[in-house]
């Protein structure tokens, strides 16, 4: 059984590689122009060319280390070895691509791995342009490198007052008109709520405080698999979408649009749709 600091250390090289590949973006425009952009298929779901070059960027640094793990990646999809070890690989390359294309700086590459059983143990989200890499290992709390410190992240304030919620839309019009009627409702005991639109770092922002709590319903895995375990490590509240088949990806498309990925201070875990 591999050491999930090991793991860890293979996940740091690996978003490092992504990020790398994001941070030659032109710092100028925010129309996204030599992007190479791509609508997915549903309006606002974008792929640009630095997504692509981003998580094989990732991929290669993963499979240097670990050729015989499985790799599951937002772009490629599943990749299997003929031996595998029993481990896999979530990557976000670029989480928050409409705000890479608008140059908003919240965005990340976001990597993580979990055993044959559905278990995280090792995530990091590296965001270049914030100067920020979140990162934890199960078992061993989680942190924040930024401006040459590393912090121990415990997770927001508690206790505090003006409570201040995260969370997101799906591109799907059916789930995010759902989630649109849901909000006041959601949004009882909140003092504000935001929408940064990377819910990779929307998480990580929960684990440093910065949020009191997040929710949004219809994550793909990809999205939270790193987040939620630097959350869940920084003692926060924690709730993601069960595995149906852990060494294959995250869970079916109508399972995916009900479920809800939630992060937060203990005493708000009540506050949460089923």
């Amino acid at each position: 059984m591999t050491d999930a600091l090991e793991l860890l250390a293979v996940a740091k090289r690996a978003a490092a590689a992504g990020a790398t590949v994001l941070s030659k973006r032109s710092t100028g425009g925010t129309g996204g122009e030599d992007l190479g952009i791509v609508n997915k298929g549903e309006a606002g779901d974008w792929v640009t060319a630095f997504d692509v070059a981003a998580e094989n960027a990732v991929r290669e640094a993963i499979t240097s280390d670990r050729p015989n793990d499985v790799i599951t990646g937002e772009e490629h999809g599943t990749t299997r070895p003929k031996q595998p070890t029993g481990y896999r690989w979530s990557i976000d390359p670029l989480d928050g691509t409409t705000n890479f294309i608008r140059n908003i700086v919240y965005y990340a590459t976001s990597v993580a791995v979990s055993d044959a059983d559905g278990v995280w143990l090792a995530g990091v989200v590296h965001a270049p342009a914030l100067g920020r890499i979140y990162s934890a290992a199960r078992g061993h709390g989680a942190w924040l490198e930024e401006a040459g410190k590393t912090t121990r992240l415990s997770g927001p304030v508690q206790g505090r007052q003006g409570l201040i919620l995260a969370t997101g839309f799906s591109y799907d019009p059916s789930t995010r008109a759902s989630q649109a009627e849901g909000l006041a409702s959601l949004m009882d005991g909140f003092a504000d709520v935001r929408r940064l639109g990377s819910a990779a770092l929307d998480l990580c922002l929960v684990a440093d405080g910065t949020y009191d709590a997040f929710g949004e319903r219809g994550l793909n895995e990809h999205d939270f698999s790193a987040g939620a375990l630097i959350a869940e490590e920084a003692g926060c509240w924690v709730r993601r979408p069960r595995l149906e088949s852990p060494l294959h990806g995250g869970p079916s498309a109508d399972d995916r649009l009900a479920a809800w990925t939630c992060a937060g201070a203990l005493e708000l875990s009540g506050k949460f749709p089923l």
